[in-house]
């Protein structure tokens, strides 16, 4: 069974997608952050303390289809924490060193939907639940510069994609769940 759980920036979507593992006896946590400062060292550290210390963690966030197997333990869940993150991740990693100023997003996003289309098949093949987490990216203004613009459009048909692909669908706001799906 596959479940994504979207919202907004600190909405309680981590918390609620934990909530949704809470009976299964043991998790794969796949955590897409990459540590670049002091700052994000903290927030990681952070969701780390807050789970359980049984659940089994993996820092990854590409080829994701490789720890998520159709001959994986049907009683070890999966979480993946998040979805916009790898996202961001895969975009700076194929845009490689060149300023994003001169990006092609077109073939970024196809490079990116080739990365999802593997996530997505291997969600489907695996014999536990999968819990997708991502962050509702489309409530806000346009954003003034073309990598954020960008970066919301490709973000936001990702969580489509992903949405459609779901058994179920929780939209978190203010931290209280509403299953949409």
């Amino acid at each position: 069974m596959l479940t994504l759980v979207t919202g907004g920036a600190r909405s309680g979507k981590s918390r609620h997608a934990e909530a949704l593992l809470a009976d299964a006896p043991r998790v794969l946590y796949i955590a897409t952050s990459q540590i670049l400062d002091d700052e994000m060292a903290a927030r990681v550290r952070h969701h780390r303390d807050g789970r359980p210390a049984h659940w089994r963690t993996a820092e990854r966030w590409r080829q994701l289809d490789a720890l998520i197997a159709a001959e994986g333990d049907p009683d070890e869940a999966v979480l993946l924490e998040c979805i916009t993150t790898m996202v961001t991740n895969l975009l700076f990693a194929f845009g490689g060193e060149s300023d994003p100023q001169t990006w092609d997003f077109a073939a970024l996003e196809r490079a990116v939907d080739d990365e999802i289309d593997r996530l997505i098949a291997a969600c489907r093949r695996c014999p536990a639940r999968v819990v997708l987490v991502t962050n509702e990216v489309g409530m806000g203004i346009v954003p003034e510069n073309r990598l954020a613009r960008h970066f919301r459009d490709i973000a936001g048909r990702v969580n489509q994609r992903l949405a459609t692909a779901a058994d179920e669908v929780w939209l978190v706001v203010s931290g209280i769940g509403v299953k949409i799906k």
